[in-house]
């Protein structure tokens, strides 16, 4: 089956400086992918380069397909409708994304007319429509309040309604709950899942947060100097994390029942792209690392039908069991 979108080698640098080193996605219709990773891993960067949303000096190259359709490099014109119209994305500061000087009325049926065609009163009855579904009490009356009367959940949901607006079928929310208490995020989060249960859409969602990784997405990928280390169901990452980076963050968290454990640390912090370690990148912060690991950059590589791992020793145990199997 032809996937929603696919990303094949996607690769950025700024200024001759790689931090996408070779990306590789895909996701399906209706699915919900997790991507994980500290900060500077390139998490947000690959969804940016996707969508040409990166600044023009930056270096692109890859593949990004919409429905089998090449659109990295597209013109303009093409990207407009595809930005908003097919793919959506909410922005890690909700905040700054809106206009201070614009009722959200003007900004809201902004995209409905750009990408619905909607006219007249059909625009202003669609736009409160969606501040009815995500939640805006009196929504009428608010579409001619501007952002600052607005508090910081109630603007996270008025995101949420212009992403929808052109009706997408892939939603990306970009640290969708940052800087949220957890009673409005936990809303915040029901009304994401809500909507892409009804709606039928695609989302990724990047964040921080393993929990809300765990709770809201059918697969995980684990990103790490602008690679992905590890793919897989989120069951099964969160049970039976593979690679050493994705085994460092989980065990970071702390369990809910059961023993009480000493959490994990992961020394150091995400290399300067500029001064990339030789072979894996993750090697000096890595309490397996082994002599084989500073000679190359493993591949991100098949070790069951739904599970892919970017890690020497990965590479060996799956070398290990395909001998077995034809013995």
């Amino acid at each position: 089956m032809t996937p929603l979108v696919s990303i094949e080698d996607l690769r950025v640098a700024f200024n001759g400086v790689p931090v996408l080193r070779g990306v590789d996605i895909a996701l399906q219709k209706g699915e919900a992918v997790g991507l994980v990773g500290e900060s500077g891993s390139g998490k947000s960067v690959t969804w940016l380069a996707a969508l040409g949303l990166l600044p023009r000096h930056a270096q692109v190259s890859g593949s990004v397909r919409l429905d089998g359709r090449q659109i990295l490099g597209a013109p303009a014109g093409e990207l407009d409708q595809v930005r908003g119209g097919r793919i959506a994305m909410i922005f890690q500061d909700p905040a700054s994304a809106l206009n201070p000087v614009l009722t959200i009325r003007r900004q809201l049926c902004e995209a409905l007319v750009l990408h619905r065609d909607l006219q007249g009163n059909a625009v202003k009855a669609e736009a409160r429509r969606l501040l009815d579904l995500v939640g805006i009490p009196d929504a009428g009356r608010r579409l001619e309040a501007y952002p600052h009367e607005f508090s910081g959940g109630q603007v996270q949901r008025i995101m949420i309604a212009m992403a929808l607006a052109g009706n997408p079928d892939l939603l990306i929310a970009d640290e969708p709950t940052t800087a949220l208490d957890a009673t409005i995020q936990a809303q915040i989060l029901e009304l994401l899942s809500t909507v892409r249960r009804e709606l039928g859409m695609a989302m990724v969602l990047i964040s921080h947060d393993l929990g809300v990784v765990a709770e809201n997405c059918d697969r995980v990928a684990v990103m790490y100097a602008g690679r992905i280390v590890e793919q897989a169901p989120s069951i099964q990452l969160f049970a039976d994390p593979v690679h050493p980076y994705a085994q460092g963050l989980i065990g970071a968290l702390p369990p809910l029942d059961g023993p009480r454990r000493r959490l994990t640390a992961i020394p150091g912090t995400v290399p300067d792209p500029a001064h990339m370690p030789g072979g894996c990148a993750f090697a000096p912060r890595c309490s397996l690392v082994a002599e084989a690991c500073g000679l190359a950059a493993p591949t991100l590589a098949p070790i069951a039908d739904d599970r892919s791992v970017a890690c020497i020793r990965a590479e060996a145990s799956r070398r290990a069991l395909l001998g077995i199997a034809a013995e």
